[in-house]
């Protein structure tokens, strides 16, 4: 127990406070119990160590504890929780909860009825969920789920301009007023910066890495994901892992690639249903984003309409050669996803909360295949500045 206080002590003292997460103001931080999902080496843990230097500073009320820790090989949370509480403790922070070897959701429903004066926050992988069946905790639990850099919160990090966030609504119907502001408030050209970004700059650890370095920690936080985080939430066989990454490798080299559920099956050597599952996996790990096309079709709902990574780091990391066109289109699912539900259209890119179409291309990219379509935006990729509904792409990584 010694050594679990005086860890958590020299992490909070370590930790940076000069920039923090777009999630970090929007959390409830007074709720009892706190869930925060997210992908590996988004800023889960930073965010909980950040909150308790904050917050506490060195009473020792609040405590960090990472759940791999092997504290907890012969204890449990139940049994931290009591220690703390005791010699007074108010706050625990938990670290991937997923990595728990128990039964961590009825422990902390027993944490939640037993302490009603006990706050208890905790991380954990993107693809875990909390199931009502065994510990009802979803109704006493508050869900976060934080997301990597924006191209805005990288500008902030790079200490280039520390600018706030647009709403979608505001992006499409204000007439280009933001470009401008933001294009003002910038020392230096914009597109050059973003060019910057799309390649190295999702993951809150870019600072320290050269490219090299950057993309082999991107590869071995997938893995990690895979063979370690996947197992912990789901059954599944060794087998089943390593044709999940034979996946991954197939999409990564397939340039580009195009989705074929039949192709895939053989060239995995896996069932059809098989690679449906797989692709659920590694969308809920934040490997992959399925766009599906069953806004209106029911049945549609079942296959992915398309596959895209989660993020253009991703690509980078996993392949020297990539689309152009899927560049985009990733950039701008990754930046809507947090507040947006994405759908694929019968016609153009994205359809957003069934509502409004984008159409995603290079400079030249014309309103011909979205023509007399209400609500309707073409998404220019190096333009600095557009007219009407033509959009440029880098924008959109201001929605958060």
């Amino acid at each position: 127990m010694e050594n679990l206080i005086k860890t958590s002590q020299r992490l909070v003292n370590m930790v940076q406070m000069t920039t923090f997460r777009y999630l970090y103001d929007k959390i409830n931080w007074n709720d009892r119990l706190i869930l925060i999902k997210g992908a590996r080496g988004v800023g889960k843990t930073t965010l909980l160590l950040q909150h308790i230097k904050d917050a506490f500073g060195p009473t020792g009320t609040a405590l960090y504890a990472s759940c791999d820790n092997l504290w907890f090989t012969d204890n449990k949370i139940v049994d931290l929780v009591q220690y703390h509480y005791d010699h007074g403790g108010t706050h625990l922070y938990l670290d991937e909860i997923h990595r728990y070897n128990g039964n961590w959701q009825q422990e902390l429903k027993n944490v939640y009825d037993s302490y009603p004066d006990y706050h208890v926050a905790f991380t954990g992988s993107s693809i875990i969920h909390l199931d009502s069946a065994l510990a009802d905790l979803s109704r006493r639990c508050l869900p976060y789920q934080l997301y990597g850099l924006s191209f805005r919160e990288y500008l902030n990090f790079e200490k280039i301009a520390n600018l706030k966030p647009i709403t979608l609504e505001e992006l499409l119907l204000s007439n280009h007023k933001y470009e401008w502001e933001i294009i003002n408030n910038l020392p230096s050209k914009v597109l050059p910066l973003f060019k910057r970004y799309i390649s190295k700059g999702y993951y809150p650890f870019y600072p320290h890495k050269d490219l090299g370095e950057y993309y082999g920690r991107i590869e071995r936080l997938l893995d990690t994901s895979i063979n370690r985080d996947i197992p912990t939430v789901e059954n599944i066989e060794y087998e089943t892992l390593y044709k999940i990454s034979r996946l991954l490798y197939v999409m990564a080299t397939e340039v580009p690639f195009t989705l074929n559920v039949q192709t895939l099956s053989q060239k995995i050597q896996v069932s059809r249903n098989t690679i449906i599952r797989m692709f659920d996996l590694l969308d809920k790990g934040a490997i992959i984003r399925c766009i599906y096309s069953g806004w209106r079709s029911p049945k549609s709902v079942v296959k992915p309409a398309k596959i895209l990574f989660d993020n253009t780091d991703i690509m980078a990391a996993l392949s020297n050669v990539n689309d152009v066109g899927t560049i985009r289109e990733t950039f701008i699912a990754s930046m809507l996803a947090p507040n947006h539900i994405i759908y694929e259209p019968p016609t153009g890119d994205f359809l957003i909360d069934e509502k409004y179409l984008l159409e995603i291309g290079g400079k030249r990219k014309t309103f011909k295949q979205v023509a007399d379509i209400p609500n309707s935006y073409v998404v220019a990729d190096d333009e600095e500045t557009c007219i009407g509904n033509k959009l440029p792409l880098w924008i959109f990584g201001f929605l958060y």
